[in-house]
């Protein structure tokens, strides 16, 4: 287990409890995002594996299955997708999900696992770009509403990781590390990051008017990111997922 979050969490119960096997489960929401505070909760997110009967029945399958709870006064939160589901994910150009798949800070890994992490690149294309752009917008409506940082650095973190995978290829969730690679990051971001992880529901200590122009500034570096990317307009990764499911599920079954 590579996750190392400095909490009294048997993480490795939490997958053996699980009802069906799970083929990978990573840390994600503010441990993978480089700001988390003594009180953050611990999102894990993964992917099980149904049995066939389960999807050949007359009984609907339990594709999502969300779980909260608290050992020893940390909060827990594990979502975890059957492998179909969370293929087709990948297909909708959704970067939240390829951000738990590609998180450093692993639970659990397997085989498929790696096969997935392998097959990464050939989903992602510049349309990503619009996933990042939606869920900025999300969390800026948020803090225009409650006023907290936590939003606020999320709209930051999704436009950086945006912008960054639009020119680069590559999926960086980590906020600190995105404002040393992404030249437009605002210079005030470190002593924002450093405040979130002092509370985690702190209020902004900021000039609205400031951080509203940041925020439309990095849209339109996004936009123009997206224009000159790197990545195709299209995926090339339907087959070769659909082989690894189909391969997987009757290797689950045979086991």
């Amino acid at each position: 287990m590579n996750a190392d979050l400095g909490l009294a969490v048997d993480l490795e119960s939490v997958v053996a409890e699980q009802a069906d096997p799970l083929l990978f489960a990573t840390v994600s929401g503010a441990h993978l995002y480089g700001f988390p505070s003594r009180d953050s909760d611990v999102d894990l997110r993964g992917v099980h594996l149904l049995p066939v009967a389960d999807l050949v029945g007359l009984r609907e399958p339990d594709e999502t299955r969300s779980r909260m709870w608290l050992s020893d006064g940390v909060e827990m939160d594990l979502v975890t997708h059957d492998l179909r589901k969370f293929a087709r994910l990948m297909l909708r150009h959704n970067g939240y999900v390829l951000e738990q798949l590609l998180s450093p800070l692993m639970v659990h890994t397997s085989e498929a696992h790696a096969e997935l992490v392998a097959l990464a690149p050939a989903v992602l294309t510049s349309h990503h770009a619009h996933h990042y752009r939606g869920f900025a917008r999300t969390q800026w409506r948020l803090f225009e509403k409650n006023g907290e940082l936590k939003p606020l650095l999320y709209t930051y973190r999704v436009l950086l990781t945006g912008i960054h995978l639009m020119r680069s290829g590559q999926v960086v969730a980590d906020l600190p590390t995105l404002v040393g690679e992404v030249a437009q990051a605002p210079d005030r971001l470190p002593e924002l990051i450093d405040a979130k992880r002092a509370a985690e529901h702190g209020r902004a200590d900021v000039d609205h008017a400031r951080v509203a122009a940041e925020v439309e500034r990095l849209h339109a570096v996004l936009d123009e990111a997206q224009a000159g990317s790197v990545l195709p307009g299209t995926h090339s990764a339907h087959g070769a997922l659909h082989d690894l499911v189909v391969r997987v599920r009757l290797r689950g079954a045979e086991g």
